[in-house]
């Protein structure tokens, strides 16, 4: 928000004489353009602002008037709006007197009060369900009341001591010592060293691959001379899973193969039985 002084007291010089000695212990209390100066010239001028004394400054319109009532004792829940408006245009005016720049807000609030000052002139009616109107008073507390909230609660917030402004922070030399001490190791910090690192163990293992050389003809031959022992082989018998994956995968593509070049046929009775090889029918 921004805030906004009351109107300033100005502070003429009235007769005033220069009573600058010609020299002040034999220094120059200013400098002019590089060249001492030991004197206060008879021209110089001084702006009349720089005379100014600010006596209160409020953080705008909500903070002027909650200042008014509250300075001279009035019920905020039953505000004079007479007096009050009356005292915030006072201000508003000496403020445009001493020409300082009004903020828009400060000419709201003052619509505002006139705008209720004016309301409460009026005769109160009813409202359809027989109610008394609300009091045209009642926003403008509403925000009063909140306002005073919330700045109190700033006060309370700024008395909390703070670091910088308040206290700092301690700072004391200590002096090492150049006499090492070494910490005692007990046996639990040995046994978590050593599960430590057979953790670390498992971590960098390596896994080194074998390469066989497996034949797709060489399965094609193998499984052509198991079915020429029986009429009907079962599928599952002609693999053998101790060999390893890479050993069922060949003869897997071998027994494909097979059965590409019609040399063996794959039967099943239904479905979900098992599965039967034999060799491929061939007239004499």
């Amino acid at each position: 928000m921004t805030t906004t002084a009351l109107p300033p007291i100005d502070l003429p010089l009235v007769g005033a004489t220069d009573s600058t000695p010609d020299v002040v212990d034999g220094l120059a209390f200013a400098k002019l353009y590089g060249e001492p100066l030991f004197k206060l010239p008879n021209d110089l001028y001084i702006p009349p602002d720089a005379l100014e004394v600010f006596l209160e400054a409020f953080e705008g319109p909500l903070d002027l008037l909650l200042y008014l009532i509250r300075k001279q004792n009035f019920n905020i829940l039953d505000i004079p709006m007479a007096q009050v408006t009356l005292q915030y245009l006072k201000y508003v005016d000496q403020i445009r007197n001493h020409n300082l720049e009004l903020a828009a807000e400060y000419l709201l609030m003052a619509a505002m009060l006139i705008e209720i000052k004016s309301r409460m002139l009026l005769p109160s009616t009813k409202s359809a369900a027989g109610e008394e109107a609300e009091d045209p008073r009642a926003e403008l507390v509403r925000r009063l009341l909140e306002y005073e909230q919330m700045k109190l609660a700033a006060y309370d917030l700024n008395a909390v001591p703070q670091l910088g402004r308040d206290f700092l922070h301690a700072q004391v030399f200590v002096e090492q010592n150049t006499v090492l001490h070494w910490p005692q190791v007990e046996l639990a910090d040995i046994q978590a060293a050593w599960a430590d690192i057979l953790k670390r163990a498992t971590l960098v293992a390596h896994h080194k691959i074998s390469r066989e050389e497996l034949s797709v003809r060489e399965h094609m031959s193998g499984i052509l001379r198991k079915l020429q022992s029986a009429k009907f082989v079962e599928f599952s018998d002609l693999f053998d899973p101790s060999r390893g994956a890479p050993v069922l995968v060949v003869n897997f593509v071998a027994l494909l193969e097979l059965a590409k070049e019609t040399l063996i046929e794959i039967t099943q009775a239904e479905a979900f039985a098992p599965i039967y090889v034999r060799l491929a029918y061939s007239p004499a």
